[in-house]
């Protein structure tokens, strides 16, 4: 089957499922509005076990079209099914795969739940498998773009729990604590709250530090895992 063909089974199958009672449900996790057909994850994930032999048979190019053409038709379920499907190829996710996927957060990535897809399974695969892309995540900081600064914070999620790249993930967060956008703020307490487990010493010595311009919203994110005590040091005004 080509990829267009594919692409077309794809929207068809979405189409039929599509549920306008669930979909404006999804609605009421985001701000922002979101274009969806109402499709459960719980099936999407049925899907991409069904079509793992079509998309295998893909050549590596025809698989970034359709994954691509997924994305620029912007809907949650579509880019969602998108993150389910490359996760089966992970082992090959390096650098050039590194690059289509920050193109797709530049071009396609609308909402959180899009970013959050690609960043912590496609982005996280890159990183596992080849250490030394961190160092290009800092300069997301600076996007115009709020979800490539979220996906700055957000695509280390994966490695702060495994205790990996503390410099560059304090860096990322130091540069992000002053950010005015709410889901930046979210994203970057996400990632220190994560990194707490660890290097829960340098973690809190981070805030302590920066307290007097770290939001208080990141605040709350950062220390949901943290001991009492570390809790009332990183929170007291």
């Amino acid at each position: 089957m080509s990829h267009t063909a594919l692409l077309e089974e794809i929207r068809g199958r979405l189409r039929e499922a599509a549920d306008p009672d669930y979909a404006r449900g999804a609605q009421r996790f985001f701000v922002e509005p979101v274009i969806a057909y109402g499709v459960p994850a719980a099936t999407l994930r049925e899907w991409e076990r069904e079509l793992r032999p079509e998309l295998r048979a893909l050549k590596p190019a025809d698989r970034n079209r359709l994954c691509t053409d997924l994305l620029r038709g912007g809907h949650l379920e579509e880019s969602l099914l998108v993150s389910y499907l490359y996760a089966r190829f992970a082992r090959e996710c390096a650098e050039c795969e590194f690059k289509l996927f920050e193109r797709w957060i530049d071009r396609h990535v609308q909402n959180w739940s899009a970013c959050d897809a690609i960043c912590t399974r496609l982005i996280r695969a890159c990183l596992q498998n080849v250490p030394e892309l961190v160092a290009q995540l800092p300069p997301w900081t600076a996007s115009k773009n709020i979800w490539k600064r979220r996906a700055a914070a957000v695509s280390l999620v994966h490695e702060a729990r495994a205790g990996r790249h503390l410099g560059p993930i304090l860096a990322i967060a130091g540069t992000l604590l002053d950010d005015p956008h709410e889901m930046v703020q979210k994203g970057t307490g996400w990632l220190l709250k994560e990194t707490y487990p660890k290097h829960p010493t340098q973690t809190v010595a981070f805030l302590q530090e920066h307290h007097s311009r770290t939001p208080r919203l990141v605040l709350r994110y950062a220390a949901e895992k943290m001991t009492l005590s570390d809790k009332q040091k990183v929170m007291a005004r």
